[in-house]
């Protein structure tokens, strides 16, 4: 799974809120928050009469992943569309509408003992479902459950010019226009807005259980986790966090226990141990900060082949050598997607390691997203890197949802 532009996106993750250095709305852009539907479409058709320049604001999580948007005239707050829907128990489903936080989706399935299967970065931050859609974003638990897109069974947007489309249904044998949903995934708002969701929801785990392997080398990691994904024990997560690899597992009681204690008893596991309650809980939420990443650091998401993880963190070492930047790889290393944090140093060095990495994963057949990034970076990194093979159908894609040009222009600059 790769981290890749509309339509191909699974993820995309590092939270920023609007009020933070980087991308965010004009301080004097004027604001509308739709309550309904309803509203949504009567402020898009008006903003496409106007002519008016558009960007949808969620929790502010991911307002600055990709390019800069050239031109803001109005910033749609998606907030006060965050109701439920509707709540099939019986059938494993919800409809919600897109602005409903993830978190706040969570507290109204538990009580059912269901859950929506995310765990991104940007929860903490307040994302909402229909800027987790947007954004592609996800965390560890995607190697089991996938991302988010993969969950809708059925949406409704609001197009460029006020127009409603529904895709998909809301019963999950019905996929019905599910292509549609899908090409949201990763849009980062430049196709029009979600408005709402009906998604596939999962019973609530009875127990997690997590095994750390303590290692800093990366080769090591990966033959870990290799063994791992060939044994039958089934984790949701597989995580390399530079210096120790975390195996997740999901279930009863007894069988995250039984699965733990066999996961240490594999030759390439030697060493490892079970967490604790406390400690397990602690390491998954240090990793989503990490992930998430903060103030002066800049962020990048690659999506490579697994087996180019040592190569990658070779070269990202060489990179920063004798640099004033501090450079950390975390990998969702089963999958191939890793995370590059850089902190310290000056807006040109991070810059510098930005690009030269990004030429070693994209010359490998990989893909890399920029997220978040300290100042000065625009102006001397370009946001995205080579045009994907599909550019001329993204493209064709925004002249037909939106002619006019008015969602998050420029956010996939120079592409389309």
């Amino acid at each position: 799974m790769t981290d890749e532009p509309p339509g191909a996106v699974r993820e995309s993750g590092g939270p920023r809120s609007a009020g933070e250095s980087g991308e965010a709305p004009p301080a004097g852009a004027p604001r509308v928050r739709p309550a309904s539907l309803a509203e949504a479409a009567e402020a898009l058709g008006t903003a496409a009469r106007e002519k008016q320049a558009l960007l949808f604001d969620g929790a502010g999580s991911a307002l600055d992943w990709g390019a800069p948007v050239s031109r803001t005239d109005l910033v749609v707050e998606t907030g006060g569309l965050d109701g439920l829907v509707s709540h099939a128990a019986g059938d494993w489903t919800v409809g919600v509408e897109a602005g409903m936080p993830l978190a706040r989706l969570q507290e109204l399935l538990a009580p059912a003992g269901q859950w929506l299967p995310l765990d991104a970065p940007t929860e903490r931050a307040g994302a909402t479902l229909g800027g987790l859609l947007a954004a592609g974003d996800t965390g560890p638990r995607r190697l089991k459950y996938g991302g988010l897109s993969d969950l809708v069974i059925g949406a409704t947007l609001v197009l460029a010019d006020g127009s409603v489309v529904r895709t998909g249904g809301d019963v999950i044998k019905n996929v019905a226009g599910y292509d549609l949903a899908k090409l949201m995934a990763g849009s980062l708002g430049a196709f029009g807005l979600v408005a709402q969701l009906n998604l596939r929801v999962h019973p609530l785990p009875e127990s997690t259980a997590t095994v750390a392997l303590e290692t800093g080398d990366a080769g090591q990691a990966l033959q870990a986790a290799r063994a791992v994904m060939r044994s039958p024990l089934e984790p949701v997560a597989v995580e390399w966090e530079g210096e120790r690899l975390l195996i997740r597992f999901h279930g009863t009681g007894e069988s995250t226990s039984t699965r733990g204690r066999l996961a240490t008893d594999l030759p390439e596991l030697a060493g490892a141990r079970v967490l604790d309650e406390d400690a397990e809980t602690t390491a998954w939420e240090d990793l989503a900060a990490v992930i998430a990443g903060e103030d002066g650091q800049t962020v990048l998401r690659a999506g490579t082949r697994p087996a180019r993880l040592p190569e990658l963190h070779a070269e990202l070492t060489a990179l920063t050598q004798g640099t004033g930047v501090t450079a950390r790889l975390v990998s969702g290393i089963a999958q191939g997607v890793h995370t590059v944090v850089l902190s310290g140093g000056e807006a040109a060095e991070h810059a510098a390691c930005v690009t030269a990495w990004r030429e070693a994963v994209h010359g490998s057949g990989g893909s890399v997203t920029l997220r978040r990034r300290r100042e000065g970076v625009d102006a001397l990194a370009a946001p995205w890197g080579p045009a994907p093979p599909t550019a001329p159908v993204l493209r064709a894609l925004k002249r037909q949802f939106d002619p006019g040009g008015l969602c998050a222009p420029g956010r996939f600059a120079p592409w389309f």
